[in-house]
């Protein structure tokens, strides 16, 4: 498999913000869920157990609409920072009566091949290792199961890249990957018939210390060519002057654009080709046995 790291975005650098990344759902990334899980109305399957992948970061509150929309399934918690691990296991804990009746939540590593969804809210655009990333989505879901995912797009924070580029300043953020290179890395880590939509939403402040507050929530830079070194106070009352003066609109407040790409991709039954050498699973052996065997009945 081709090494599908993202060239602007340095690995240190994301390694260090997954480890200490707050442990707070952002609005947006809430309000993402809350669209995504919209559009399980269109899949038919109901699944017996799904996995939330990082809800802390990804949106806690999506854990209720899942459970509403599939509630006879267990579901698969998996956080690997051990202060998010700790929240998920408080904010998504049942009342004591809930537990008598409701499916179980397991929090831990996934297992391989257990759950039928795979959910997985604004975490990919955050990865330096995106395609293994999405390697470990596939073999959690059992043959059939399908993943369903979000992240940036290419197009967020356009008119403050606009802007940095005017100032002749470093980028603000990493370059986000376009949806169509989502599709073909999805194929390449063994995904059929993805689907990738796209939408943009604005959000808007009152002031440019709010709007950074907020873009300080929603993650951090990554560009290997951002600014190398701490800035002064100096500098700070200069952005927040610069962005006041770019971003505000007629209505009074600072607007900026982010690009959400929305995914969904079936994990197939595995098929090996004649004559190619391939590492095949037990598991995944005795489904192609299995399909054999109905071929020929």
């Amino acid at each position: 498999m081709p090494d599908q790291r993202p060239p602007s975005i340095d690995p240190s650098a994301a390694q260090r913000w997954h480890r200490g990344a707050v442990a707070h759902s952002p609005w947006l990334h809430e309000e993402v869920a809350r669209r995504m899980e919209d559009r399980l109305q269109w899949i038919r399957l109901q699944p017996k157990a799904w996995a939330h992948w990082e809800p802390v970061r990804g949106g806690l509150q999506a854990q209720a609409l899942l459970e509403r929309r599939y509630p006879s399934a267990q579901c698969f918690v998996f956080e690997d920072q051990p202060h998010r691990s700790r929240v998920a296991l408080e904010r998504l804990a049942r009342p004591w009566w809930r537990r008598w009746t409701a499916p179980p939540i397991h929090h831990g590593p996934l297992p391989a091949g257990a759950s039928q969804l795979l959910w997985a809210n604004m975490a990919l655009h955050m990865s330096d290792q995106p395609q293994a990333l999405i390697s470990q989505w596939h073999r959690a879901l059992c043959t059939d199961g399908f993943l369903m995912f979000s992240c940036l797009g290419p197009d967020t924070l356009r008119e403050l890249r606009a802007l940095y580029r005017a100032l002749g300043w470093p980028p603000p953020a990493h370059e986000f990957t376009d949806m169509h290179d989502w599709g073909d890395m999805l194929v390449q880590a063994g995904f059929a018939e993805p689907v990738m939509d796209m939408e943009r939403i604005v959000l808007s402040w009152p002031s440019a210390q709010a709007l950074l507050l907020e873009l300080r929530e929603l993650g951090s830079n990554l560009s290997r060519m951002r600014h190398p070194a701490l800035r002064a106070r100096g500098w700070r009352a200069r952005l927040e002057h610069e962005l006041d003066k770019a971003l505000r609109g007629p209505d009074g407040r600072l607007a900026l654009t982010f690009e959400i790409i929305y995914g969904h991709a079936i994990k197939p039954t595995p098929r090996v080709k004649v004559g190619e050498r391939s590492e095949v699973s037990l598991q995944d052996m005795r489904l192609l046995l299995q399909g054999e065997r109905r071929t020929h009945s």
